[in-house]
């Protein structure tokens, strides 16, 4: 069982964010943010990254970036997290679920109000 977080915002539908490491931030970093709507912290990790790149020697940039991977790695999904945060969404449940559809079964189980945000009419 992994866990979520559920972010809920009045009339829109329900975010489910898997907790813990991102290998997709891992690796592609300041695009891994960008996907996912962080905007500021991809724009701040893409200026550090770029700042590396161009004034630290290129035998350490190389370690330092590897760092920069770690650190994007256990932190880019709490980057998401607070991008939510600023758009207004509030976190509101935490649950153990196999993925995240069964994660947000569990969600509208416990909250039934909020099938309607999540299920629209034609």
């Amino acid at each position: 069982m992994r866990s979520y977080t559920a972010h809920l915002k009045p009339d829109c539908p329900p975010v489910v964010l898997l907790e813990g490491w991102s290998w997709g931030a891992a690796v592609f970093g300041p695009f891994w943010l960008l996907a996912h709507r962080a905007w500021l912290p991809a724009v701040l990790f893409g200026a550090a990254a770029l700042l590396v790149v161009v004034l630290v020697p290129p035998g350490l940039g190389g370690l330092i970036g590897l760092g920069f991977g770690v650190l994007a790695g256990l932190l880019g999904r709490d980057a998401v997290r607070w991008s939510l945060e600023r758009r207004g969404y509030r976190l509101t449940h935490v649950m153990a679920a196999g993925d995240a559809d069964s994660a947000l079964a569990r969600l509208l189980h416990a909250r039934a109000d909020l099938h309607a945000s999540v299920i629209r009419p034609l």
